[in-house]
This record gives C-alpha cells, structure tokens and sequence, in this order.
C-alpha cells in the first residue's frame, strides 16, 4: 500500500516535469519527418506518462476552480459547447446518408449503372456504387462517435432510475459526481489504451503494440514506415476502414472530456444549491409546447 501511494505521488510530481519537457522539446514528438519523434508520440499516446500529465492539468484546474468557481464554470461552458458544436455539426451526415442512400438505390435498382463519378469544382472523383453503399456506415459511425457527448449534454440518453430520481438534489449531485470520476473516466481511458494501438497497427508497419517499450519502439524506427490500411470487405467495396479507427479515438477523447464537464457541473450545482441546476446549459428545444417530448421519458 505505501509503494502504491509513492508510485502515484511520484507520478504526479513527474507529470507537471513531463508537461514543461513536451511542451518546450516539440520537435522531439512532433516533427513526422524524423522516424524517431513519430514513434515517442505514438508510445506516449497511450502511456502512463501522459495519464498523470492530463491527470496533473485536472488537479490544477479544478483547485483553481475551486477558489474561483467562475473558471471552473468557464470550462464547463466551454466543454460543453465543444460537444454541442461536434454534435449538431455531424447530425447532418444523417441527412446525407439518406441521400446517398436513395441515390445509391436508384443507381442500382433503375439505371443499373456500375460507377459513379463525383466531380465538385472539375476534380473527378470515380467509384463503384458499391463502394458508396460500403461508405454508409461511415457515415452511421459518424453519427454515433461524434453525437455521442452532444447527446449526453443534452440529456438524450436512455437510463434507469432506482435509486436516483426519489433522492435529494445534493445526493444525485453525488452520485453524479462518483459516475463521472468512477465510471465514465476508467471506461474512457481503457477504450483509449486499446483503440489508439488499434489505430497505428493500420497506418503503419512495423505494427506496434501497448506491450512494446521505448526502446523498443525507437529501434523499430530505423524500418518504420507508412502502410495505411485500405483493404475493403469486397474487391470493389470501400476501402477506408482506417477512419473508423480514427473516430473510435475521437469518441474516447470527447466521453473523456465530457466526463470531467459533467463532474464540474455536478460539483458547482452541488455546491450553489438547486437554483443552479442546467446553469448555462445551452440545451436544444423543440419549441413552446413541446416539452414533454424532450430528453428522455
């Protein structure tokens, strides 16, 4: 138990050391051109180092926020909005995927044409109808990934209530709190350990993996190069499956994100009593009237 509390005092301690070094050595995790500073950010993408330097910016944060709940309340407003902006903003590839799908319908069905070309601004852009009946799911993951914290903010989500809806209001601030800090964070942080690996084993060869260590990484370096993965499930089909991969990691980041949102605003509603409750919540509505078809029910 002592080693344990050393370990993650140390920690701590070296995560502000870590952040100052990034921050001022950019070239060495930054700079792709070198082989090296590509591997150092892909180990350190996933790293124990880089939890504690995250871990280190929410201590600080939050103490600050604390003493002056106006910044904390700031950074709430400001998460929030994040999700808000990525959310409304890729609710839209809904509509196209609607689109595409009727286009890819009658295509198939009625003009029972092979390829299609896309030309915005003279540039062709040539495929089969296949390949953009595959790229549909693209687009639902699109949604899924990137709706996903919009959805939370906005109180869309499905949850069962035992416990939660007959208690106080401090006591739901509570257990709101817990879920964020127990739940929603570790969730967060494992998909991240298994999905950013997941992520460079298809952008590049040799494939690396959580197991490997720096030095490791660094020799593989001398041989590393780019093998973007562009295999479809079909010979025609589509071929950019390492997007999905891409947005697996985006959707970590902003349920991360969310997370530490949602336990400022449980902690500052906790604290300001329940006339604070959804303050500065920019929430969507479908119009006076309408109220009982908003959130979940």
């Amino acid at each position: 138990m002592g080693d344990a509390l050393i370990w993650f005092i140390t920690n701590i301690g070296m995560g502000f050391y870590n952040i100052f070094y990034a921050l001022t050595h950019l070239s060495l995790w930054l700079d792709w051109s070198d082989n090296e500073a590509l591997m150092r950010f892909i180990y350190y993408g996933a790293s124990i180092e880089l939890f504690f330097a995250l871990f280190d910016i929410f201590l600080v944060v939050t103490v600050i926020g604390l003493i002056v709940p106006r910044v904390m309340w700031g950074c709430t407003i400001a998460l929030e909005s994040l999700a808000n902006f990525i959310g409304r903003a890729a609710a839209w590839v809904g509509l196209l995927m609607v689109l595409q799908q009727v286009m890819v319908v009658f295509l198939q069905s009625v003009f029972r044409l092979g390829n299609l070309t896309i030309a915005p601004l003279g540039f062709g852009f040539t495929q089969s109808v296949g390949w953009f009946s595959e790229e549909l799911k693209l687009y639902n993951a699109i949604v899924v990934a990137l709706c996903v914290t919009y959805t939370f903010v906005q109180g869309g989500h499905v949850r069962v209530d035992l416990v939660y809806a007959v208690v106080r209001f401090r006591t739901k601030k509570i257990i709101d709190m817990f879920g964020s800090i127990f739940f929603m964070v570790p969730a967060a942080v494992l998909t991240w350990l298994y999905a950013w690996f997941f992520l460079w084993r298809n952008l590049i060869t040799p494939k690396v993996s959580a197991s490997d260590s720096l030095e490791l990484m660094l020799r593989k370096s001398k041989i590393v190069k780019w093998n973007v993965e562009t295999i479809g499930f079909s010979p025609s089909g589509f071929n950019g499956y390492f997007l999905f991969k891409i947005l697996m990691c985006t959707f970590t980041a902003l349920v991360l994100l969310q997370a530490v949102a949602f336990f400022y605003r449980s902690l500052l509603e906790f604290r300001e009593g329940e006339q604070s409750e959804n303050k500065y919540l920019d929430k969507d509505t479908l119009g006076e009237g309408e109220e009982a078809y908003e959130g979940t029910h």
